[in-house]
């Protein structure tokens, strides 16, 4: 994995077609993106957002789904202490009681139906990815996928704050997880679309960067539905997940409008879906002969990425259950994060053009490792510390995902975007299991929700280690 012996491994050139000529600048008669396709194309990201800031981490999941209200009645009001308040998992005091091992539960399943997703992303990305190519479908992945995740949030709707309930929103907000990594599959592969060698970290750091100042701007939309109608009250998160639908279909047009179908590829073979497998096991096997470095950050990249999903999935859980965020905090801090998080990787992608997303993603691990560490050793300082090592978590969180984009996009041939992100995907998905076994393994052995940012630290210390050891060739701009 460290060393490149040259008789070993074919040089990664464009006549072993490991590395091809890229996107726009590859020989052919397309024109070059215009400025509103580009932006078009970005906005994808902004659409999605809510989805992945209020619904996926800091409002519904984290303030309602493993919130008290989906707790028994009974064991709900064993966490109500004498002056009308709930008891804070995070003090040694309480974390034993019955109560705090309720919502630790809550925060275990739901890690479970990610693992649920996680496997449907193994199944179903890369194949999906695969046919998209051959096909010149990618953007009708794309609205397909948009549609779908528009038609589960309307249907959050549903989910009453009982714990029957529990499952139906756990794989419903799951099973949307698995719709967008499938969405952004195809969306993925059309960055080489509208991009050059030149610019795509900054274009892709466009799409991050346009994403979390559109998570600012979706949570902002939300408060008042929250505070109005009161945030013990199911209802106003049935409204919050109504507004997310909408924001996500109104905000796909530009999209869907004025980005044009990506072509088919002569050299992508066209199946039927289950053949697809094996033409995926002979497009891994060949990316392993002629393009071990893809190959071997794809690996390291399942690893690192796994622990940001673990940052976003479990972070706002973390606030309010582990530090006693109150409600109105964890939306501040959401909106904080957001900002911080957007503006770092709008910054970051020119940092990517000018230094390479391969220095850019180590120094951003590093960061999110040492941060992680600090959460935890200065837990005792109470909410300050997660407001500010959580906020700096955020500024790295948006680089690390802009620049591995990119530098897979560097590493990708233009007629195999669609499979290789498929790959992509699936690599970062199928390891979901790692952050969720991580999270629940530390909380088992310590007994405090608080110890479970040390399972995302090695989990994201792992695949940092896993990234020093893949070695680039350097005619990528790795």
């Amino acid at each position: 994995m460290t060393g490149r012996d040259a008789a070993a491994v074919p040089p990664p050139t464009a006549r072993t077609g490991a590395v091809a000529a890229f996107g726009r600048d590859h020989e052919s008669a397309t024109a070059p993106a215009t400025r509103k396709q580009v932006v078009s194309w970005a906005m994808w990201d902004w659409a999605m957002q809510p989805f992945n800031t209020v619904i996926l981490t800091f409002v519904w999941i984290a303030l309602y789904l493993t919130s008290r209200m989906f707790l028994e009645p009974s064991v709900r009001e064993s966490g109500l202490l004498a002056d009308g308040s709930y008891m804070n998992c995070n003090s040694s005091q309480y974390a034993a009681s019955e109560y705090c091992h309720g919502l630790t539960d809550l925060s275990e399943w739901w890690g479970w139906a990610n693992f649920a997703a996680g496997i449907l992303i193994l199944l179903l990305a890369p194949v999906l990815g695969q046919q998209a190519d051959a096909r010149g479908s990618k953007k009708k992945w794309v609205i397909g996928a948009t549609i779908a995740i528009a038609l589960v949030q309307f249907s959050l709707f549903f989910v009453e704050a009982d714990p029957k309930f529990f499952w139906f929103g756990a794989f419903a907000v799951a099973i949307a997880a698995v719709v967008s990594e499938i969405g952004n599959v195809s969306y993925y592969a059309m960055l080489s679309e509208v991009s050059t060698p030149k610019n795509v970290g900054r274009v892709s750091g466009l799409g991050w960067g346009l994403g979390y100042i559109g998570g600012v701007v979706a949570l902002i939309v939300c408060i008042p539905v929250l505070f109005l109608v009161g945030q013990d009250n199911a209802l106003s998160f049935k409204l919050v997940a109504v507004i997310c639908a909408v924001w996500t279909i109104v905000f796909s047009i530009p999209m869907f409008r004025n980005v044009p179908e990506s072509p088919s590829y002569d050299t992508a073979e066209r199946v039927g879906f289950f053949r697809s497998y094996v033409v995926l096991g002979r497009s891994i096997a060949e990316l392993f002969r002629t393009n071990r470095p893809t190959f071997w950050f794809m690996l390291a990249a399942a690893v690192y990425r796994d622990g940001l999903a673990g940052v976003f999935a479990f972070g706002a859980v973390l606030a309010a259950q582990g530090f006693g965020f109150s409600f109105l905090e964890v939306i501040v801090f959401g909106l904080a994060a957001n900002l911080v998080a957007g503006v770092s990787t709008l910054l970051a992608g020119r940092i990517d053009d000018a230094i390479g997303p391969r220095r850019l993603i180590i120094f951003a691990l590093s960061g999110l490792v040492v941060m992680a560490f600090v959460v935890y050793a200065l837990r005792d300082y109470g909410t300050i510390v997660f407001w500010i090592c959580g906020l700096l978590l955020c500024a790295f969180v948006g680089p690390t995902q802009a620049s591995s984009r990119s530098l897979l996009t560097r590493l990708t041939p233009p007629s195999q975007q669609g499979a290789i992100f498929g790959l992509y995907a699936t690599t970062g998905r199928v390891a979901s299991f790692l952050s969720p076994l991580a999270w629940s393994l530390f909380l088992a052995w310590f007994g405090g929700i608080v110890y479970g940012v040390l399972g995302i630290a090695v989990v994201l210390l792992v695949g940092l280690v896993l990234l020093l050891c893949v070695q680039f060739p350097k005619d990528v701009g790795a």
